[in-house]
Formats: structure tokens, sequence, C-alpha cells
């Protein structure tokens, strides 16, 4: 193995490291906000929650793609996992959305404050100093390893951390103030967001061809296997004589 591929292999397995962090840590933002949210009626709360679940599965799945590349496995297999992990992470988006207008909807009808969670703001604020050192490493692999896909989450985790401040004045507002529907205002903040990368995850699901790239490997090899035929001397002579 060359030194580069050392490198390859070393850079692999710390991208690695940081996505199973950043699954642990979403799976940890999932269980305590949206418990939070329904013990308290936060629908932004509930959302955000929610949104992490989108998260923990992209971190999911990126795990799932980076180890097939990590044990060697060729680019049909690596380029099925990648289809098959976008395609995973469109539905959860989709869903996600569905799940928050729901909430927001519900919160509208009711037009009932929530509750105070210290539980609730506690993840909340922890995710403010986690979440940057998470982008961080996730791009700093991605582009050292020529990754769209862990540049992309590193994209998906900052935008977090725009919704996690979002959701904090939303709760900020409902309790001082008294403002009942600053809550599901910030839930549906987070709406345009989960839709529009759930377009794009659709998208580029749909633009992966795992076949072409083993159509593509099947011409290489028949080509280079034309190639290293040598030509017999009257075949050169026949092309010499026809050629101008």
């Amino acid at each position: 193995m060359t030194e580069q591929q050392n490198d390859r292999q070393t850079d692999l397995r710390r991208g690695l490291r940081v996505e199973v962090v950043s699954l642990v840590y979403n799976i940890l933002e999932v269980v305590v906000s949206v418990t939070a949210g329904l013990l308290t009626g936060s629908a932004a709360l509930v959302s955000w929650g929610l949104d992490s679940t989108v998260e923990a599965t992209s971190a999911g799945t990126l795990i799932w793609r980076l180890r097939a590349e990590e044990r060697g496995a060729d680019q049909r297999t690596v380029l099925k996992r990648k289809k098959v992990a976008l395609s995973v992470v469109a539905a959860a988006f989709w869903t996600v959305v569905a799940a928050i207008l729901y909430e927001a909807v519900s919160a509208f009808v009711s037009r009932e404050s929530p509750g105070f969670s210290w539980w609730g703001i506690a993840i909340l604020l922890v995710s403010l100093v986690v979440n940057p050192f998470l982008a961080w490493g996730k791009h700093r692999y991605g582009k050292r390893l020529g990754s769209p896909a862990l540049k992309y989450d590193a994209k998906d985790t900052l935008i977090c951390e725009y919704q996690t401040v979002v959701v904090l004045i939303g709760l900020a507002l409902t309790q001082t103030l008294g403002w009942w529907w600053a809550d599901p205002i910030a839930a549906l903040l987070i709406v345009p967001y989960v839709a529009w990368e759930g377009f794009n995850a659709t998208k580029d699901a749909w633009s992966v061809e795992p076949d072409e790239a083993e159509g593509a490997a099947l011409s290489s090899s028949s080509t280079t296997c034309a190639g290293s035929i040598p030509r017999s001397p009257s075949t050169s002579r026949s092309t010499s004589s026809t050629s101008p």
C-alpha cells in the first residue's frame, strides 16, 4: 500500500469517528428534546428533535457508506450504498416536514403556551457548543477525502446551529412575554430548510446510477484487453495499406 493510500485510510477512519460521535450525539438530542417537547407541549422542541433524526440518519448512512470504501469495496458497491443512503435521508426529510406541520398546526389550534423544561433548554445550549466542532470535523475530512456527502453533512450541522438559535428565541419569547404563537412559528421556520434539503436529497438519489459505473468499468476493462493483444504482421500491413 502506497503512502497516499495509507493517508486516505487514516482520513477514512477519522471521518468515520466523527460520524460515529455525530450519530451518538444526535440520538441524545432526539431523546431529550422530543421527550421534553412532548411533556411541555412545545412544538418547536419536538420539531427540532425530529430534525435531529435526519442528522442521525445521515450520520448512520454515511458510516455505512464510508465503511464500504474503507474495506475496499468496488465503485459499484460504493455508489449503490450512496444511492440507498441518499434515498433514506430524503425519506426522513419528508417525514420530518409532515411531523413539524402537524405539531405546528396543533399548537395553533390549541393556542396553549408550552411549559418550561430545563432539560430542553440544556440540550439546546449544549448543541450550540457541540455542533460547530462536529461541522468542522465533517468539513475537514470531507475536503481531505474529496467527499461531497461529508461536506454536505457539515452544512446540515451548521444549519442545525441556526435552528437551535431560532428555537431558543421562540421559547424565550413564549416564556417571558407569553406569546404562545412564537413557539409554533419557530417550528414553522424550520420547515423551508427541511423541505429544500429533502428536495435536494431526492434529486441526488435519482442521479446516482451504480449500473453505469459497472458498465464503464467493463468497457474500460475490454478496451485494456483489446489494447494488450499484439497485432499480427499481416494486420499491420493491411492497416498501413489502407490508411492515408
